[in-house]
């Protein structure tokens, strides 16, 4: 299993609408919309790190509204 923080700057007035897209996408675990210096903060669970990238680029990065993402994947120490 892979989890991944996605940090996803929107477009202005587009947060909500984004919010609502994301929401739905197969591997988003919780998602939260916060303040600073990104709009929304997206946990993904995927099985693999190929799903988790394609999560990002297939799903997130097609979002209409969505200007850009940092993604951080979680990592056991």
């Amino acid at each position: 299993m892979v989890q991944a923080y996605v940090l996803i700057t929107a477009a202005i007035g587009k947060v909500k609408q984004v919010a609502k897209e994301i929401r739905g996408l197969s591997g988003v675990k919780s998602m939260h919309v916060v303040t600073g210096p990104y709009d929304i903060i997206v946990l993904v669970e995927t099985a693999s790190l190929d799903a988790l990238t394609n999560t990002v680029v297939e799903g997130i990065h097609k979002v209409k509204g969505v200007v850009d993402t940092n993604t951080a994947i979680v990592v056991e120490i």
